[in-house]
């Protein structure tokens, strides 16, 4: 883990203990490289894909579905 505080994701705490900090996951910033998602070892279960990134992604599939 790298040095310093990191903010829970899913409570928007800081996560003040090392071994209580679990990484997520990386997401991408729109002008530069982005920053990592951090959250609790008891918040983990509650970090999930972004619903509307989810929903995009199932109308293409379906479109391509339709489309074949």
């Amino acid at each position: 883990m790298s040095a310093g505080l990191h903010g829970c994701h899913a409570c928007g705490e800081l996560i003040t203990d090392p071994d209580d900090a679990v990484y997520v996951g990386h997401e991408p910033g729109n002008s530069g490289p982005g920053w990592d998602i951090w959250a609790h070892r008891a918040h983990v279960d509650q970090v999930g894909p972004d619903p509307a990134a989810e929903r995009i992604l199932l109308r293409v599939l379906l479109a391509r579905a339709r489309a074949s």
